[in-house]
């Protein structure tokens, strides 16, 4: 099987860096898309940098629907005339399709516990300014599926939900370089909490990728960080991934043992920034602000409420 190499891309966002990958294929991918700038500003230049032509990207492959990963999917899908496949999981499509679903993503999940009576208008005006356009995605996604790269490159495609209903993972086979998006959270990104809808999705998925895929190359969304607050980059090897999976693993246990031990005792409104969930950032050791956009630590908190009783 022919090697393909992989080079990360990076687009600016504030005092972040958003990351995509370019996989060199017959048949050219990019792995997540930033934002609405982020093809432009971030792409262009990097893959003429190494030679590549933009509009010579035939597949856009989405881990899942947050803005920061489909809201550069629009732009790109023009710069190639239109002609690059645009692939999602079906769980995940509605992100894609509609600046609303995240606005209404918002509302459900941590929204409700925010209490930002500006909330639903910001989140609002964030899904106006960095998603480039609303768009049918020209390929659904289960779970199971291969897709080629021309010539003899494949992608397998890993259903791993738990952060989004919709997450996957691609795999470039035969070499097991590994795109799982933010489906890896270990100690979580800038906030320094893991964010996941589902705990025990999450859970599974991660022992799915540790124990199934093995990765040797894994491609992470954002700089994860470690316990003591050092991220990793974004391209791990295979000691760094089996350590950063386990690691993930984990975390999860101790934050699911508060939350449920908070859970039990039943859940009370204080003046604590982290209300009604304050006994587990205390347990945790957490003071991270729970404030910050997208709030990981009210995502995973409502996660836990909504599944912890069919999911203990």
């Amino acid at each position: 099987m022919t090697h393909v190499n992989v080079h990360p891309l990076v687009s600016p966002w504030g005092r972040f860096g958003l990351y995509s990958f370019f996989i060199d294929a017959p048949e050219p991918a990019v792995v997540d898309t930033g934002i609405a700038s982020s093809p432009a500003e971030g792409m262009v230049p990097a893959l003429e940098a190494i030679g590549r032509r933009i509009e010579d990207v035939r597949w856009i492959l989405l881990t899942h629907g947050h803005i920061d990963h489909i809201g550069g999917a629009h732009a790109l899908w023009e710069l190639t005339g239109r002609r690059a496949q645009v692939v999602i999981h079906e769980a995940d499509g509605p992100m894609l399709r509609s600046r609303r679903a995240h606005v209404e993503e918002y509302l459900h999940g941590r929204g409700r516990y925010l209490n930002d009576p500006e909330g639903e208008a910001k989140v609002t005006a964030a899904a106006n300014a960095v998603i480039s356009g609303e768009m049918e995605p020209t390929m659904l996604l289960k779970g199971g599926e291969t897709l080629s790269l021309g010539g003899d490159v494949t992608v397998s495609v890993h259903s791993v939900p738990g952060h989004t209903p919709g997450s996957v993972a691609y795999v470039i086979d035969g070499q097991r370089s590994v795109f799982v998006g933010d489906a890896v959270q270990v100690h979580g990104a800038a906030n320094g909490f893991p964010g996941y809808v589902d705990p025990a999705a999450y859970r599974a998925s991660l022992r799915y990728l540790r124990d199934e895929i093995r990765p040797r190359h894994l491609y992470l969304g954002h700089p994860y960080r470690r316990a003591d607050g050092i991220p990793y980059g974004v391209e791990l090897d295979a000691d760094q991934a089996r350590e950063a999976l386990q690691g993930s693993l984990d975390i999860e246990v101790c934050v699911s043992e508060a939350a449920c031990r908070c859970l039990q005792d039943g859940l009370r409104e204080t003046d604590s920034p982290y209300s009604p969930f304050a006994p587990v950032a205390e347990r945790l050791g957490y003071t991270g602000d729970p404030t910050l956009e997208p709030s990981p630590f009210f995502t995973s908190m409502h996660g836990y409420r909504t599944h912890v009783h069919q999911n203990p």
